[in-house]
């Protein structure tokens, strides 16, 4: 389960938005409608566009800074 973002982690996915334009690989994902919407949601409630929402929970998994419950 993802835990709601400091105020830190935050200021990190807003720095990583302004390097957008420094990441070097694309890619196309295929989300459930609700899902999507969620993330635009939490997006916006954090005051960011949602693909830096979604790069940034990437990144944060594959640091260990993320850990998702299994069974």
């Amino acid at each position: 389960m993802l835990s709601t973002p400091s105020k830190e982690e935050i200021e990190a996915i807003k720095e990583a938005e302004n390097n957008t334009f420094k990441k070097d690989k694309r890619i196309t994902i295929r989300l459930y409608d609700h899902d999507f919407t969620g993330i635009q949601k939490k997006a916006m409630e954090m005051g960011i566009i949602y693909q830096t929402l979604i790069s940034g929970l990437i990144h944060r998994y594959v640091e260990g800074d993320v850990k998702i419950k299994t069974g």
